[in-house]
């Protein structure tokens, strides 16, 4: 009996660190945003660029990987990115808050709606064969920076909402991961797949070993990582791939959780540093000379009405049918117009689009670039400020700590 109150304990305690650091992400990311949009728009712009264009080469005998610095943030820093969305999705499978049925359904429901009907309104302004590859881009939601947002209302915030909308998101990464794999990817190496598939073996059989030594997952994982990237498959999807094999518990010490320590360990290094360096290469936007008909221009309009309309509406209307239908019920503290302020906080894709927007476009030989990062933030920005007021005006009691 003793046992379950101290280990009830230990995962509140982990769940209010996570709520806190992703918080403390979401303004940090937010700051380095502002700060690439300030430098586009200034003297500084040509260094700007030329830092990200910057070569940098790994060469091992004939074997080499040379991208510019933007590419290695895109495909290297966001496969740790992804290897942490990984860690967190098999652990809420497993023993959090996705591990009850009951708990999954709402927030499962609200993800769907939320990614159909912004693609729907993104792909009724962009018809043409070019501009539609941004579909996926206004479907997903920015984690870090809705919570940071929820974080400016302080305690009077229940957990029940934090919980939904972090569940959420998690099936709007599960949705993304699979949009990447499927719609995302250049022509296929098979020799470099068979490298991927005999590293996804070495992991089956360490983990069936219960091998808890991290440094031998982290040695094979960036060998699958390497084909990966070579194989055409985007090698962000080798981070979830690795952190599946990631033991949740030793057999030889129950307490010893190499999951939640590699989690742990690497969450402060995804909100400080990892995200805010991808938010200060990609959201540089150069709003000089811009013209109505680059603002109205079909991409921006599909992306911000896609994050702003199309997320509101997909996921409370989702949310509102499941919820009559009687197949789930609104979690305790949270009433239709939380609801609904949350379905509008979900509308800030920042992170997720700019990552989806850039698989989407560098390869077109159009420059897209501009609008996607102009409806992103516009459709971001403004969802965040409605959702914020909504919740600040349904949420008036404090909740006691």
């Amino acid at each position: 009996m003793d046992e379950k109150v101290v280990n009830t304990s230990n995962s509140d305690d982990f769940m209010k660190d996570f709520f806190k650091l992703e918080s403390a992400g979401g303004i940090l990311l937010f700051i380095a945003a502002c700060l690439a949009i300030v430098i586009s728009n200034t003297g500084l712009e040509p260094y700007y660029k030329m830092l990200l264009s910057t070569e940098v080469e790994v060469r091992v005998g004939t074997f080499e990987i040379a991208k510019p610095m933007l590419l290695w943030i895109n495909d290297g820093l966001m496969a740790v990115f992804f290897f942490l969305v990984g860690l967190e999705l098999k652990r809420e499978l497993l023993e959090g808050e996705l591990s009850d049925k009951r708990n999954i359904i709402l927030p499962a429901v609200g993800a769907i709606g939320g990614m159909v009907f912004p693609a729907l309104i993104y792909v009724y302004f962009n018809q043409d064969p070019v501009a539609i590859r941004g579909w996926a881009i206004p479907a997903a939601t920015d984690i870090a920076f809705a919570l940071g947002a929820l974080a400016l209302l302080g305690s009077r915030v229940p957990i029940s909402i934090k919980i939904f909308l972090t569940s959420l998101a998690i099936f709007d990464d599960i949705g993304a991961i699979l949009i990447i794999a499927f719609f995302y990817t250049s022509k296929i190496s098979l020799t470099a797949l068979l490298v991927v598939a005999a590293g996804t073996a070495v992991l089956y059989l360490l983990n069936r070993r219960n091998v808890c030594n991290k440094s031998v997952y982290i040695l094979v994982g960036l060998i699958i990582w390497v084909a990966t990237l070579k194989s055409g498959v985007h090698a962000t999807l080798a981070g979830v791939l690795v952190a599946m094999f990631i033991p949740m518990r030793s057999k030889k010490n129950e307490q010893e959780s190499p999951l939640k320590e590699m989690e742990h360990d690497l969450h402060s290094v995804v909100a400080f540093f990892i995200l805010p360096v991808f938010a200060f290469a990609n959201a540089g936007v150069n709003l000089t000379g811009v013209t109505m008909d680059q603002v109205l221009h079909g991409v921006p309009v599909g992306i911000a009405l896609g994050l702003f309309v199309g997320k509101q509406v997909g996921i409370f209307g989702l949310c509102w049918l499941a919820v009559k239908a009687k197949l789930t019920k609104l979690p305790e503290g949270m009433n239709w117009k939380s609801l609904y302020g949350t379905a509008a906080l979900c509308g800030i894709g920042f992170t997720m689009s700019l990552f989806i927007g850039s698989l989407a476009f560098e390869e077109t030989g159009v420059n897209l670039l501009f609008d996607e990062r102009l409806g992103i933030i516009v459709g971001s920005l403004v969802s965040g400020l409605v959702g914020f007021f909504i919740l600040k005006h349904s949420l008036k009691k404090p909740v006691a700590e």
